[in-house]
């Protein structure tokens, strides 16, 4: 499929990035790291409903950021006898964690796996708020013009460490072989998670979401699931007079800004049709991880399922 709407395969290869780094972005995560270190994440964990002869399923609760309950699913091997690989799971924008079925492949292998939910959105846990103005929808600009840590995706951001710092925690798990992998939101967040916690060992992100604001702006594209962007803009600054300022606050919260941050080796599906993330805005993350990393490229494929991509993260994320 030629790219129509984004650019050549060969300017994707060096595209570094259209949307402005704050100045003092480093200080913001450092800051919020710090903040994550002097929680008591009180974590709670309690037998679910479904359960299988080879996994122990069960509900993790921790508090994250801001005193939020996070929910996860949690599945441990039962008969694993000395300490074990990890993966933790991010689900897309507005869903929920995968059923427990979809996640015993690496259980069964003798993984413990762990699945966020993300506050607010289809799972269980809590979005405590705390902003004025947008609620409506939009957690891309929850917070947007305001305090920038009070930006939504601060908290999740966080949250994806936090879950991988108490994965690795566990006395049976292998704190050096822990994995991370997600889809569009999951995908962005599989990238923040290895930049905020450099013990990830292996990454596995598909067509992540929450890159390039600017770029996706530049291209028309603030719909689906950006549409959130357009619709600020028309309530808040319907004369774009802080456009400027509204895009350098996103890049707080924008992946392709964490991703020099990443140690693990990395395994990224794209699909050259998405019209969702676009291309150029993944490869803006991509093109900026120093660490050891391969690309899959669908150029037939939109943001949808990409045939076979599954299994080839179910094998990557085996060899933990």
């Amino acid at each position: 499929m030629p790219l129509t709407f984004d650019m050549s395969r060969e300017k994707l290869d060096s595209y570094m990035g259209t949307n402005p780094r704050p100045a003092d972005f480093d200080d913001y995560w450092t800051a919020g790291l710090a903040e994550l270190d002097a929680l008591d994440p009180k974590v709670e964990i309690e037998p679910a409903d479904f359960q299988t002869a080879f996994a122990e399923c069960s509900h993790l609760w921790f508090t994250g950021t801001g005193g939020a309950r996070v929910h996860a699913k949690l599945l441990r091997p039962r008969n694993a006898s000395e300490p074990h690989p990890g993966v933790v799971h991010f689900h897309g924008y507005s869903g929920r964690s995968a059923d427990w079925s979809d996640l015993l492949g690496h259980v069964a292998l003798g993984f413990t796996v762990a699945a966020l939910d993300c506050r607010g959105q289809g799972g269980l846990s809590e979005d405590v708020g705390g902003v004025t103005g947008w609620t409506l929808r939009g957690h891309i600009v929850r917070g947007l013009g305001g305090d920038p840590e009070k930006l939504y995706y601060r908290h999740v951001f966080l949250d994806t460490a936090l879950l991988a710092r108490i994965v690795m925690g566990m006395d049976d798990v292998d704190e050096s072989r822990v994995g991370a992998t997600g889809g569009s939101q999951g995908g962005g967040l599989t990238l923040a998670c290895a930049a905020l916690e450099p013990r990830i060992k292996r990454a596995a992100p598909v067509y992540p979401f929450l890159t390039d604001y600017r770029r996706v702006w530049d291209l028309d594209l603030a719909k689906d699931a950006y549409a959130e962007l357009q619709e600020w803009f028309r309530r808040f600054d319907p004369l774009h007079e802080r456009e400027d300022e509204i895009f350098t606050t996103l890049g707080y919260i924008d992946v392709q800004h964490l991703a020099p941050r990443i140690q693990a080796d990395v395994l990224m599906g794209v699909g050259l049709g998405d019209t969702v993330c676009p291309p150029s805005t993944q490869f803006a993350a991509y093109n900026k991880i120093t660490s050891a990393k391969a690309l899959r490229i669908y150029p037939d494929y939109k943001h949808e399922g990409l045939p076979g991509h599954g299994d080839t993260i179910f094998t990557y994320l085996s060899g933990l």
